[in-house]
This record gives structure tokens, sequence and C-alpha cells, in this order.
């Protein structure tokens, strides 16, 4: 099975640390704003989503959203969500922890492209 997004196991540790602490978290992948294009974590139900989102699918069983503009870019590449050090400019949950959560792509083949 193909998935839009998709983690890291180094991105998947920092966001069951953030889990223990926050609980139940969601994603959305900025458009822009703040820190670039980098995906953000933020508490379940913090961030308000609506028609304008698109539901990519889930990290670490939390929910992971791109605004529509940014899915018409980018929906010919599989997100794979990684972390490195560092602080970026953002709100998302990590950034305490001296880490940033970033965006990471590759584009699929024709036989992934055929089956989504």
């Amino acid at each position: 099975m193909t998935h839009r997004v998709v983690v890291t196991p180094e991105a998947e540790e920092v966001i069951h640390q953030l889990k223990a602490k926050h609980g139940e978290l969601m994603f959305h992948q900025s458009g822009g704003c703040c820190d670039g294009s980098s995906p953000m974590c933020f508490p379940k139900g913090e961030l308000m989503t609506n028609e304008t989102d698109v539901l990519l699918g889930s990290i670490a069983d939390c929910e992971f959203y791109i605004a529509k503009d940014q899915f018409e870019y980018w929906k010919h590449t599989q997100l794979i969500i990684n972390v490195v050090k560092g602080r970026g400019a953002s709100f998302s949950l990590e950034i305490p922890l001296g880490l940033r959560f970033v965006t990471e792509s590759r584009v699929y083949t024709e036989a992934e492209l055929a089956s989504l």
C-alpha cells in the first residue's frame, strides 16, 4: 500500500516523547508561515482544520493534514517526516526539545501514483 505521508524512526521516537507529555497529537504541513514549510505538531484539536485542509494520513497514530493548495504542489510526492537538531521558528511542540520536524519528499513511481 502506498502512503502519502510516512515517518522516520527518529521522528517517531520524538512523537512518542511528545505524546507522553501532551497526550494525543496532530500534524499540519505549514504552507510558508512562520517556519517556512515545516510540519507542525500540536495537541490534537488545538489547530482547527476545515474544508481547505486535506487529511493525508497518519504518522505514529497522529492525523497529518496539509492545506489544499500545498497538496496540489506536492501530490506527486510522498512526504517523509524527519527530525533534526536545531530550533525552528514555529509553534510546534518539539521546538523546546532543541529539535524540529522537517519534511523530505520523494517522487512516486508510476505504479505508486496509479495505486493512489
